[in-house]
């Protein structure tokens, strides 16, 4: 294979242009073979080079004091406290996961878990930020099931807790989901790994599954929009076994608990080419490698094809010269292959050899970091100047009727049938499950919790890339501080569709650009992540979808808080202030069939403030309760507070605002969270919103009626526990009906 002809076919099929091409030979002075073609194509895909948003990147917030490592490793990294650190990151299988929704689904936990310990932390909670089309299409709740099927085997096989996430439908996700995972691990601070390959004569030791053809050139299909023949692409995508990738943690700590490891990196996408190359030039070196050493569960595997392999549950370690044997006996112990299969050199070359043959020599700076970068042409959209307008909207007949459909909605109605496929509580670390504003976690030999949740609203993006990254940003950081943690940093995951399209390549930059102005204002740089372009199939794309992973630190755990209210007699109190904005909402969409207007504006200062506010409640145990108003408006944020696991609890509103009643009850203003309270304690409720300058109002009380009675200028609005559970459970009980309300 390695001698065939390079012709301008085959450069096209590789994903590279002429001038790619014309690069190249420059930098080898020759002509590439091959092995070496497939080599620069993976590593010059945009899914590995990030040559289309590199450049825009460079704009996001990266360093705070509590930031152990910034982007550019295999994961993020903050301070927990003086002895353990978070280690986080957030990928996408967005295109695998449409060609075969299991599989897809579920290396692509696989391979997020492999970058969490690869930094030597034990994972300790994932979360999924899912995007489908509608799910009454019968191939949309197939992707949907097999999606989370595949998601909740991995990881519950593996056994890490799934413990958070959000679905979103949309019709634009019809061919094109998105399967966004975040992991994140604890690790001690002096115990932090790098994927550097330093020493030279050092060796390079293959470690994990051994390889075979699938998932070869996995890479390069992430970075080019569907066709006609996406079926056809199958063998593109990898699949997973967890009970080796358990088997592989356990041996990667070990090892690194006994100092074995100089450096560490997985293998993930592009496989070998990516760990080798990536490896040698981070640590200023260079390795050569024996492909006839690689395990392989193929018989006459190519060159090209051992390289370009995405096979999963596998690791390249450098090791300490004369400890290898050490290393490999853990590998053995665990019943993992691990053999040496190279050295690091002084060269600056990835050096393979295959069958007696140099069959690839390539400068490792020209694979991993100098590669191609693109400046491309950006335009505003023209649909935005047709969408920004909202024309006359005409007033419901029945407020009720209006209320349950919201609560009926796809993106609102209650996705308990997916969370209960996952095993939120091994490792028995989990102290806020499912279905609250965030996940919270305790971290053991300590008072602290950690605080996550994921968030994105794809419409406001759709309508305003730059607010609604914005958005993205605060509402994940005010989900954080309503269980009472500081927000303190993120990753993410940046979905859109063809960069080489200048409406989209706009959208990215005002995306990144909000993004970025958002993390400044909340302190909350972005410590790593993942930029997924050609989301499209047939020249559709989907709309921006910006991914938000917020960690939070609780400094005392036993204090977190959830959204719903504990016991009748309660307080409900009202932080922040009712406009009515209803621009980009749920309620716009589902009743009256609009995607327009803008969407509601973030002060970010004020973001900033009440997110303090929500973390001083909590430390000092003033609130019972907090819930940010998001989706659906403060009606329906008051609904799911009523909703609490352990037994409904009613509550009596009254509204005062002069405001159209549902512009009232659905308008999606930003900045608000509901809080409930003993009277006793609202006094200092009342002093901490006054010092940090937050409009606040006592709206209410809960109640043990088993309804929810929302009152205002015009309307009495009242719903029981019945119907309430009754419109929400409608996704629970279609997709899983022995499922009983609750």
């Amino acid at each position: 294979m390695e001698e065939i002809k390079i012709t301008k076919e085959l450069i096209e099929e590789h994903g590279l242009t002429e001038e790619e091409y014309e690069l190249i030979k420059r930098i080898l002075k020759r002509e590439p073979n091959l092995v070496e073609l497939g080599l620069f194509s993976v590593m010059w895909s945009e899914h590995c080079s990030y040559k289309s948003s590199r450049i825009h990147l460079k704009k996001l917030p990266t360093e705070a004091p509590w930031v152990i490592q910034g982007p550019g490793e295999n994961a993020g990294v903050i301070e927990i406290d003086e002895n353990f650190a978070a280690v986080f990151k957030m990928e996408s299988h967005n295109h695998p996961s449409y060609i075969e929704p299991f599989q897809g689904a579920a290396t692509g936990v696989g391979g997020i878990l492999r970058d969490i310990f690869t930094m030597g932390a034990r994972p300790v909670l994932s979360m999924d930020p899912l995007f489908f089309g509608k799910p009454d299409k019968p191939h949309n709740a197939y992707i949907l099931n097999g999606v989370v099927s595949g998601i909740a085997w991995y990881g519950n096989c593996i056994g890490v807790p799934t413990i958070g996430g959000q679905t979103f439908f949309a019709s634009c996700y019809d061919h094109n989901p998105l399967v966004n995972v975040m992991n994140l691990g604890i690790a001690r601070k002096d115990r932090i790994f790098k994927a550097k390959a330093t020493g030279v004569g050092n060796p390079v030791i293959y470690v994990g599954s051994k390889t075979g053809r699938d998932g070869i050139h996995g890479a390069t299909m992430a970075s080019d929009e569907f066709k006609e023949d996406a079926e056809q692409k199958k063998p593109n995508v990898q699949v997973g076994d967890p009970f080796t990738e358990k088997l592989l943690l356990e041996a990667c700590l070990e090892a690194m608990e006994k100092e074995l490891i100089v450096g560490i990196q997985d293998m993930g996408a592009a496989g070998l080419t990516c760990s080798t190359s990536e490896m040698a030039a981070k640590g200023g070196t260079g390795i050569e490698i024996d492909l006839d050493l690689v395990p392989q569960r193929e018989e006459n595997m190519s060159a090209y094809e051992l390289m370009l392999s995405e096979s999963q549950e596998r690791m390249l370690i450098v090791a300490e010269k004369g400890k290898e044997k050490e290393l490999i006996d853990i590998f053995k112990k665990w019943g993992i292959d691990a053999v040496v299969i190279g050295k690091v050199t002084d060269d600056g070359l990835l050096r393979v050899k295959h069958r007696g043959e140099t069959v690839a020599e390539v400068p490792v700076k020209y694979l991993a970091e100098e590669t191609p970068v693109y400046n491309r042409p950006a335009e505003r959209p023209a649909y935005l100047d047709e969408v920004k307008e909202l024309p006359s909207i005409p007033e419901p007949e029945s407020l009720k009727d209006v209320f349950l459909s919201l609560l009926a909605s796809y993106n609102i109605a209650s996705k308990r049938f997916i969370w209960r496929q996952y095993d939120h509580m091994v490792q028995i670390n989990t102290v806020v499950y499912p279905g609250s504003d965030a996940a919270v976690i305790r971290v053991k030999g300590t008072d602290k919790g950690i605080a996550a949740s994921t968030d994105v609203n794809p419409r406001y993006c759709y309508l305003n890339p730059k607010e609604g990254a914005k958005q993205a940003v605060a509402e994940a950081a005010r989900n954080v501080a309503c269980s009472g943690a500081m927000p303190r940093a993120i990753t993410n995951c940046l979905n859109f569709g063809n960069p080489e399209k200048p409406e989209v390549m706009w959208q990215f930059i005002q995306a990144v650009e909000g993004m970025a102005e958002a993390c400044r204002a909340l302190e909350t740089p972005v410590t790593g992540g993942n930029v997924s372009f050609y989301n499209e199939t047939l020249g559709k794309g989907v709309w921006p979808s910006p991914t938000i992973g917020m960690v939070g630190i609780l400094k005392d755990v036993r204090k977190r808080l959830t959204q719903f209210f504990k016991k009748e007699g309660h307080i409900v109190v009202l932080i922040g202030k009712n406009r009515g904005e209803i621009g980009g909402s749920e309620y716009l969409h589902l009743i009256h069939d609009m995607v327009r207007g803008m969407p509601p504006a973030v002060d970010l200062e004020y973001e900033k403030r009440i997110i303090n506010a929500l973390v001083e409640l909590a430390e000092r145990e003033v609130v019972a309760s907090a819930h940010d108003v998001s989706l659906g408006g403060l009606a329906v944020a008051i609904a799911e507070s009523c909703m609490n696991p352990e037994g409904f609890v009613g509550a009596e509103v009254e509204l005062n605002d002069d405001i159209r009643p549902d512009f009232l009850l659905f308008g999606e203003e930003q900045g608000r969270v509901v809080v409930s309270l003993a009277e006793e304690r609202l006094e200092e409720l009342k002093e901490i919103a006054r010092k940090h300058r937050l409009p606040f109002k006592v709206i209410g009380r809960t109640t043990k009626s088993g309804s929810l009675l929302i009152k205002g200028e015009g309307f009495n609005l009242e719903l029981t526990r019945g119907e309430i559970l009754d419109a929400y459970n409608i996704l629970n009980r279609t997709f899983d009906p022995m499922m009983p309300d609750s």
